[in-house]
């Protein structure tokens, strides 16, 4: 393995438990039940399998890492789309496939990005959700 490889690899790793920390696994019934309780709700549809997941996992937790912020005000969800992909959320939500971020406050979506994987794009949904929840 050479250098570059492994302090890539090592940083991702030392970024990972940050983000599993924050985030709640989903069952059915937990994001309508943190939405009732006024939060706003990050949603991450993923697998354990999906690259473009292990990317988007990295940035937000980077993001995460950077800015306290985060964890502190938003309600972080992580969704198993290999088991929830027929689930009433994914199907009233239209996921469209895993590798889906979506923001939800109350009953509007406030965002997604849909298989993005650019520390931009991720930081601007965060943004987003972060507003809201501290509006």
């Amino acid at each position: 393995m050479n250098r570059r490889t492994f302090l890539m690899t090592t940083a991702a790793a030392a970024l990972i438990p940050g983000l599993a920390a924050a985030a709640q696994h989903y069952t059915p019934g937990l994001v309508d039940t943190l939405l009732a309780e006024g939060k706003t709700v990050f949603i991450d549809f993923k697998t354990d399998w999906c690259t473009t997941c292990a990317a988007q996992e990295r940035v937000i937790g980077g993001l995460l890492s950077n800015n306290a912020a985060y964890s502190e005000n938003i309600a972080f969800v992580n969704v198993n789309w290999d088991h929830y992909a027929d689930d009433e959320l994914s199907l009233r939500l239209r996921i469209p496939r895993r590798s889906t971020l979506v923001v939800l406050k109350g009953d509007a979506e406030l965002g997604r990005v849909v298989a993005g994987t650019s520390m931009s794009q991720i930081k601007d949904l965060m943004d987003t959700a972060l507003a809201a929840a501290t509006a």
